[in-house]
Parts: C-alpha cells; structure tokens; sequence
C-alpha cells in the first residue's frame, strides 16, 4: 500500500460550498441532491466552518421524505447556518498522507476534513474516498 500518496490524489477537488448567509433549506437541498453528507462553509475560499447532514438532521425532519418541496422551513427559519455548523474546524493540506489523514479521521471520529493550501479551500476528503482508495489497493 501507498502511505505516503497525498490526500489531494483522493480528495474531491470540486467541493460543493455553502456561505453562511445562505438558508439551511438551502442545505438540505445541496445534502440530497448531491448525496452527499458534508458541506463546507466558506467567505471567498476561506474556511469557517463544516456542516453535515447529521447537523440538519438534528433539528429537523428532513429525511422523513425525499421530496425536496417538502421542507420543514418553519425549523430551518428558526436557526442560521452559523448557528448550526461545526466550527473550529480541523483542516488538512493537500500534501498531507493518506496515512497522516486516516490517522486523524480515526483519532477524532471525523466523517469529513476541509482541504486548504495558504488557508483556501481546494477540497474535501471523506471516509469514503479513503475506503475507496483502499478498495483500489486490494
């Protein structure tokens, strides 16, 4: 296996991104039309924070339908994005290993970590790009 391979070969590269003026309704749209289960929250490409499903979930019901015109935006109206993101986010840099960063993921039960060169967002890498890149080495 490859340990020293950079988290960039892996990584998604084109990350879909949120502000934090924009509505969590917002959100959970991106969330399941993209089907994916973490978001970044970014002013330019400066990273403030990440939000996950998990973190939508917790206040709403939105994985009771997958009608996306079917959102509980009385809930979503209650809360800001700001509010509901993770903050102090840990974030990697592109040349960090694989190993480097399944060490971390695994330290601190991470689902998803935010990719930066000189504090900008230039990706994301989840769980399941590592399990892939483990697949591909079986």
């Amino acid at each position: 296996m490859k340990k020293r391979t950079p988290i960039a070969s892996i990584m998604t590269s084109e990350v879909i991104t949120l502000s934090v003026s924009d509505t969590l309704e917002k959100a959970e749209k991106l969330f399941k039309k993209n089907k994916i289960r973490h978001i970044p929250v970014v002013r330019n490409k400066e990273i403030l924070g990440m939000l996950s499903y998990t973190d939508i979930l917790r206040i709403s019901f939105a994985d009771i339908s997958d009608d996306e015109n079917n959102v509980d935006t009385f809930v979503y109206d209650m809360f800001t994005i700001k509010q509901v993101m993770a903050k102090n986010v840990t974030v990697v840099d592109p040349d960090a290993t694989i190993k480097e960063v399944s060490e971390l993921l695994a330290a601190k039960e991470f689902h998803a970590l935010p990719v930066a060169k000189d504090g900008e967002l230039v990706g994301i890498v989840t769980t399941t790009d590592l399990i892939k890149f483990l697949i591909e080495q079986l």
